[in-house]
């Protein structure tokens, strides 16, 4: 099975903050869809994931030092620390270089990525045919599309000699877009309201600790994700390998 080079803060990135999260907590707690909406704003806004991690690791130390009877139940605990690392980070890096992306590295190997394709492929293809019965519009032609692009990435990537995933996510990247783009073209107004209404309430009790940039990228991912979850639209990112 040929391995390749990936880089560790590209790929790793969920799963590394939801072990750190679980293991500090010291109980076992699933994310909410908050929360994974909360990491992926993280990851949106370049927070590296070492500096998410000592967010995440500076919160629990201040929350033992002096413990409280109710325990940490989400993420958002840890959201303004890993701000505030975050903003102390930046300071640090006025006037350096972009580090190489290919200086952390992890290892994944190619069939997993083409199986990953695959599935997202086949998916789309279901959900064209599904579409197109029931009506012809921009998300039927969305799911063939991408689709049929998906194919074209999938024939590409097999047999390359030194595949480049960074390369292959941009795409995916890409190819998700012009899906969420559709899928706001279809989805009626007040079916829209009506789940944007459903994400204010969820954040509702977070709004007022939340930096305004984070607060408007999470309400985002959420919406995107209730989206998606409606018109059963598949991840393509290399994230949801």
């Amino acid at each position: 099975m040929l391995i390749y080079a990936l880089n560790l803060n590209y790929f790793n990135y969920f799963t590394e903050i939801e072990d750190a999260f679980v293991r500090r907590r010291g109980k076992h707690l699933l994310l909410s869809p908050m929360d994974w909406a909360l990491i992926e704003s993280w990851k949106e806004m370049n927070v590296p994931l070492h500096v998410a991690l000592r967010g995440i690791e500076k919160s629990f130390d201040s929350w033992e030092a002096k413990p409280r009877k109710r325990s940490v139940k989400s993420l958002l605990y840890c959201q303004e620390e890993v701000e505030a690392q975050y903003a102390e980070w930046l300071e640090t890096r006025v006037g350096e270089q972009e580090p190489d992306a290919n200086a952390a590295e992890a290892r994944l190997p190619r069939t997993a990525i083409l199986e990953h394709l695959q599935r997202a492929r086949q998916s789309l293809s279901v959900l064209a045919n599904e579409r197109k019965r029931a009506r012809e519009d921009e998300l039927s032609e969305a799911f063939a599309r991408v689709g049929s692009l998906l194919g074209n990435l999938e024939g590409e990537f097999a047999p390359a000699s030194s595949p480049d995933a960074q390369k292959l996510e941009t795409s995916l990247t890409g190819l998700e877009r012009v899906l969420t783009d559709a899928i706001r073209l279809v989805v009626p107004a007040e079916q829209l309201a009506s789940f944007e209404k459903e994400v204010k309430e969820q954040l509702k009790p977070y709004k007022s600790n939340m930096d305004k940039a984070i607060y408007e990228q999470t309400f985002e991912n959420l919406l995107l994700k209730r989206l998606r979850e409606h018109f059963a639209v598949p991840r393509l990112s290399l994230f949801y390998l």
